[in-house]
C-alpha cells in the first residue's frame, strides 16, 4: 500500500508589521482648545494609508502631533502615547524625530522661495552624516526631470513643480515614514494625477511608508491601502482602500457618488453609530 503523500500547507502571509501606532492621544492648543479626543490609528511598513476628514476636522494637528510641531502653535499632546519602530516619541525634539526617520512634507508646500532648488535638495538632507548626498539629488531629478532644468530661486516655480520640489527634499533625508499634508492643494487636476502618481512609485520603488493627509478622498483612496476617516478629533471609519471606496456611506459622503438623503455628518450614519467606542 503506497504512503499518502505530505501534505504541506503554505505558510500564511504574515501581516505587515507597524510602523507608527497612535494610541489614544488627545491634544490641546492653548491649554484650552480640544482638537483630537482619544485618536488612535496604525500605519504598517511599506503601506500608503490615507487619513481623510473635513475641513476642521484634526487632520494636519494629527501629523504635527506626529513631527513633534505641536509646541510651536502652543499645542500639546495631553494623554495617550506616539510609537516609531516600537519606541516612543512624543515629547522629543522636532530635529530629533527627523533623524529617527520621519519627514513631514507640510501643508503649502513651505520651501525656501529665496534658495535655489538645489538648496532646498541638500537642506533636506541636513541630519545626514554621508557621502551620497550628490547620488540622491540625481535620484531625485530621475524622479522629477523638470527640478533639474529650474535653475533659479524656487520662489519662482509653479505650483506643482514646488510639490515635486517639496516632496523631493523629503527624499533627501532617506526617511522610513513620510507624512504628507494635502499634496494636491492648489494643483491642477492633471497635476494631481502627476503627483500622486509619484507618491505611490516612491512607496513601490524606494519601500517608504506614508501616512497622507487628503481632502480629496477618491485620488488618496486609489493610492492608499487603508485608510481612516476622521470626524470631530476621532477616527469614525477606517478599513482598506477597496473597503471604504466600496462603502455607501463614505461613497456619498466623500466621493460624491450618493443620492437621496443630504447628509451632513457621520453622526447621522449606522456605521458611525457602530464605532461609539471613540466617542
Amino acid at each position: 500500500m503506497a504512503e499518502a503523500a505530505l501534505k504541506i500547507d503554505p505558510p500564511a502571509e504574515a501581516a505587515p508589521q507597524t510602523l507608527l501606532a497612535v494610541d489614544n492621544i488627545e491634544v490641546v492648543y492653548n491649554d484650552v482648545i480640544l482638537v483630537l479626543r482619544g485618536l488612535s490609528l496604525k500605519v504598517p511598513q511599506g503601506q500608503v494609508v490615507a487619513l481623510l476628514g473635513s475641513n476642521g476636522a484634526g487632520k494636519s494637528t494629527t501629523l504635527k502631533a506626529i513631527s513633534g510641531l505641536l509646541k510651536s502653535e502652543d499645542g500639546e499632546i495631553t494623554r495617550g502615547d506616539i510609537t516609531f519602530a516600537g519606541e516612543k516619541i512624543n515629547g522629543i525634539e522636532p530635529d530629533k524625530i527627523v533623524r529617527r526617520g520621519i519627514f513631514q512634507v507640510m501643508e503649502g508646500r513651505r520651501i525656501i522661495s529665496d534658495m535655489t532648488c538645489l538648496e532646498n535638495l541638500r537642506l533636506g538632507a541636513f541630519t545626514r552624516r554621508d557621502n551620497e548626498v550628490k547620488s540622491d539629488i540625481e535620484r531625485v531629478y530621475d524622479y522629477f526631470p523638470r527640478l533639474k532644468e529650474r535653475t533659479g530661486l524656487a520662489g519662482y516655480l509653479s505650483g506643482g513643480e514646488q510639490q515635486m520640489l517639496a516632496i523631493g527634499r523629503a527624499m533627501m533625508a532617506r526617511p522610513k515614514l513620510i507624512l504628507m499634508d494635502e499634496p494636491s492643494m492648489g494643483l491642477s487636476p492633471l497635476l494631481v494625477k502627476e503627483v500622486f502618481a509619484i507618491i505611490r512609485k516612491l512607496n513601490r520603488d524606494l519601500g517608504v511608508t506614508i501616512l497622507l493627509v487628503e481632502q480629496n478622498a477618491r485620488v488618496a483612496l486609489s493610492v492608499a491601502d487603508y485608510g481612516y476617516i476622521m470626524e470631530q478629533g476621532k477616527i469614525v471609519l477606517d478599513g482598506t482602500a477597496a473597503a471604504l471606496q466600496s462603502n455607501e456611506d463614505v461613497k456619498e459622503f466623500y466621493l460624491g457618488q450618493g443620492g437621496g438623503e443630504e447628509r451632513k455628518s457621520f453622526k447621522n450614519l449606522k456605521s458611525f453609530k457602530r464605532r461609539k467606542r471613540w466617542l
